[in-house]
């Protein structure tokens, strides 16, 4: 791809780039030191069946693809039976001696083994705890204890122009950093990504040398402390020419610390629709007292935003005295909370500044806390349809449900024998159908999380049903 410069999520890993200031060298080496042993290197494996596409497209022969995983290894068109292969390598960073691991979900994404190998060499297997593709992070786990730990700090504490390192393994060169400054704070990279899903729109942009294999690396302020998780590459070769990109710590804590406690990320929603506050839109709607600031298009109902009394026409310009000026430092500031979180919203109205204190919801509308969950949920198993059920139903595929118990399904009504045809509008031919659509639904950004089933029961009645997948 080739638009302004081609974004890779494969991030970052250094090379030692020697840096000097105007007045006196910065000393790098004690940041360095502290922080390498608490970097480790993720390799990947996966059979290559399991990522096979039966003559339809195939992601691992697209060079994009290449620069979301990382580091990727050639595959050449296998046979169905074969060992486990490495498909990726990346990086992680230590957040707790007992073993866990921060790093990128789209490191880890589609493995069936992960093999940790520590600075010293030591080799583990990794737990996958829990992952947020919305954010691109995931917690991994391994069995080890008195690991070192890179101390997690404060990105908003970070100022334009300061030192920064990263420390990763790029292409599979293991505790390497590298040197640059935070050349911009909360940035938005859609504008370059030509439609990929890049998770967040609020990155710490540096210009520290980060290459292939170094995503879910540290970036680390000059104490040692994590302020960031690299994750992607400004570059038109997918190496690096520029810049780099990483998650602020601010939302790194947010996150796996959800998945730690919940099993499941805790988003916070104010319930609004908004766009940036531009200059042709502050003079349509006669706005005089701000020249930035996010402005709100509409008002959800049964939201914090709505309860609070914020209206149409506003212009939220802080979140508890952070400024807003933009998107990506909007979304920034609702990354870090909860549902059930109180927060002060500025905004100007009628050219006046106001401010009112709301709690936060989920995006059902209300302030309870998601647990993590699974297929198990839906309360039956899924068993192929006989051949002459098929035949006798004069239909082609379809998954017959069995076991009805309670869940999901039995609460939509559905009994046994139910043979599912398609879910939203998506052919069901197997249990892993199934479980796809289920996983794309929990994952997703919307507020409404429904199942919509079409099938025919046994008898040759065919019904529709809705199954509710919300809390």
């Amino acid at each position: 791809m080739n638009v302004l410069g081609k974004i890779a999520l494969t991030c970052c890993s250094l090379s030692l780039v020697a840096c000097t200031m105007a007045a006196q060298p910065a000393d790098f080496t004690k940041a360095a030191e502290s922080t390498i042993n608490g970097v480790v290197s993720i390799k990947c494996y996966a059979t290559p069946r399991s990522y096979g596409y039966g003559g339809g497209y195939d992601p691992f022969s697209d060079p994009f693809f290449e620069y979301f995983f990382g580091q990727r290894r050639q595959q050449k068109r296998q046979q169905p039976e074969q060992e486990q292969q490495q498909t990726g390598l990346g990086s992680g960073v230590i957040i707790s001696d007992d073993g866990y691991i921060v790093t990128n979900n789209h490191v880890i994404d589609g493995a069936e083994k992960l093999e940790i190998v520590l600075n010293d060499n030591r080799t583990f297997n990794a737990t996958v705890i829990g992952t947020d593709p919305n954010t691109d992070l995931a917690l991994i786990k391994i069995d080890a204890e008195d690991l070192h730990v890179i101390p997690m700090g404060n990105s908003d504490d970070l100022k334009v122009g300061e030192w920064v390192l990263a420390v990763g393994n790029p292409f599979s060169f293991t505790s390497t950093v590298t040197a640059g400054i935070v050349s911009a704070k909360a940035r938005n990279i859609s504008q370059i990504t030509q439609g990929h899903s890049m998770g967040i729109e609020s990155y710490i942009q540096t210009d520290a040398a980060v290459n292939p294999g170094n995503s879910g690396g540290a970036l680390v302020n000059l104490k040692g402390e994590l302020v960031g998780i690299n994750t992607a590459i400004y570059s038109k070769t997918g190496n690096y020419v520029g810049y780099s990109f990483a998650i602020p710590s601010t939302i790194v804590k947010k996150i796996v610390g959800d998945i730690k406690e919940y099993g499941a990320v805790q988003r916070a929603m104010l319930g609004i629709s908004f766009s940036e506050l531009s200059t042709k839109l502050a003079k349509e709607k006669n706005i005089t007292a701000v020249n930035y600031g996010i402005y709100v298009a509409k008002v959800e109902e049964r939201s914090a935003a709505m309860e609070g009394g914020i209206q149409e026409g506003d212009v939220i310009i802080a979140i508890n005295d952070a400024p807003t000026r933009t998107t990506a430092q909007m979304q920034e500031q609702m990354n870090k909370f909860s549902p059930g979180d109180k927060v002060t919203v500025k905004f100007i109205r009628d050219n006046k500044e106001k401010s009112v204190t709301v709690t936060l919801r989920n995006s059902q509308g209300n302030t309870k806390l998601t647990k993590a969950s699974d297929i198990f949920d839906l309360g039956c198993a899924f068993t192929e349809v006989p051949a002459e059920t098929l035949k006798q139903l004069e239909i082609r595929h379809g998954v017959q449900v069995s076991g009805v118990k309670a869940g999901k399904f039995k609460d939509a009504g559905i009994k046994d024998g139910f043979i599912i045809l398609d879910i939203n509008n998506s052919r069901v031919t197997s249990k892993d159908d199934i479980e796809k659509i289920y996983k794309e639904i929990i994952k997703g950004n919307g507020s409404d999380k429904v199942m919509f089933i079409t099938g025919i029961y046994p008898t040759g009645k065919k019904v529709y049903y809705a199954v509710d997948l919300s809390e």
